[in-house]
């Protein structure tokens, strides 16, 4: 691991090529232990380890259920319960979560979007139900059936504000993020907000951002998420509910990641680091000197993050759990979001600047 008295690397300061510095790929048992705050208290309880759910009441009927790996919701309204997701690891935990809290019948469904790891379970709920979702969503699951989850019977494009109950929820799209048709999920009155494969609350989030296809716009949701007025984040994943203090975390980690990403992308493509790489990889071996192109700006980004002080004086894997697992998985896909979503700095003129290899 890296010496936690090292100054943070630069663009100017480190060397042209080190593809065979495996830097961030640590064996497992030079991993740090998690943060200790990582774990709450339900995740070692008799309970949990009996069950496998866990439930809690953030405010106003408003309820969290987890899995210890997966998130859901569901609100208690007078007229029945509005589920929001159903991960498969859940399954019918699901329904006996919320049987722990109301006898009254679940009336309607959110999906937060198509993917089945969160919405696998959703034929749980029965026939009956109805099912609320992006239209994007809707087209998906038509394209692509799934008995396990059932066509949304009640879509929307932009906005849509469900009331059950006396209880209302406001549903928005603001564009594709971790993928098409992924909605925010907000309880004005509870001021909890649900978005899911975002952020994961106190980790470094699964790898490659959450798998999302569009990085630009999910860096832009992680931002949006702070444009509400919210005391509770449920947002998918992993040990906890989150917080404003936990969504502000994780958006300054993936600063970070998106520093040193840019960083490597702007010091590997300058000319000379890239004949250098290639150069070691031999003329006739053009996808190994890709790969080692690739890896030495994965393995720059990767050290920049987890060598660099965070705001509080302490290292990433020291405030966020997966740090040292996670980060080169997520430089590798934000650097490839810069080069291929983001605007290039300038292109080839006419006639100048021939490939390496043509010269």
């Amino acid at each position: 691991m890296c010496d936690n008295h090292q100054k943070p690397i630069t663009a100017t300061d480190t060397p042209a090529f080190f593809a065979i510095d495996n830097y961030g790929f640590p064996e497992a048992g030079e991993h740090p232990a998690d943060p200790p705050n990582y774990y709450p208290p339900y995740f070692t309880s008799e309970r949990f380890k009996k069950l496998g759910y866990h439930v809690e009441e953030l405010r106003g009927g408003f309820y969290w259920v987890t899995s210890g790996g997966y998130d859901a919701a569901f609100v208690v309204t007078e007229d029945g319960v509005i589920a929001i997701d159903a991960p498969p690891t859940l399954g019918e935990n699901m329904l006996a979560a919320i049987e722990d809290v109301t006898d009254k019948p679940v009336t309607h469904v959110i999906y937060s979007h198509w993917h089945s790891d969160h919405i696998g379970a959703a034929s749980v709920f029965g026939p009956g139900v109805q099912i609320v979702a992006h239209a994007i969503t809707k087209e998906l699951l038509e394209r692509f059936p799934d008995p396990n989850r059932p066509v949304p019977t009640l879509t929307f494009d932009t906005d849509y504000t469900l009331t059950v109950g006396g209880v209302t929820l406001e549903l928005s799209y603001k564009g594709e993020n971790h993928c098409p048709g992924n909605i925010f999920i907000y309880a004005p009155a509870q001021k909890v907000l649900t978005v899911i494969d975002i952020i994961s609350p106190g980790s470094a989030t699964f790898m490659h951002c959450d798998a999302s296809q569009n990085i630009t716009g999910w860096y832009q949701a992680q931002e949006q998420l702070l444009k509400f007025d919210f005391d509770f984040l449920v947002a998918g994943h992993h040990m906890r509910y989150g917080t404003p203090e936990t969504v502000k975390a994780s958006i300054e980690y993936f600063a970070d990641v998106l520093d040193g990403a840019q960083a490597a992308v702007d010091r590997f493509s300058r000319s000379d680091a890239l004949i250098g790489i290639l150069d070691g990889a031999g003329w006739d071996k053009v996808f190994v000197g890709t790969e080692n192109w690739i890896n030495s700006m994965a393995n720059y980004a990767t050290r920049y993050v987890l060598e660099k002080r965070t705001s509080n004086g302490q290292l990433w894997s020291e405030r966020l759990a997966g740090v040292t697992t996670q980060t080169k998985y997520h430089a590798y896909t934000v650097l490839e979001s810069i080069r291929l979503e983001r605007p290039r700095p300038n292109y080839r003129l006419r006639g100048e600047n021939p490939p390496p290899f043509l010269t």
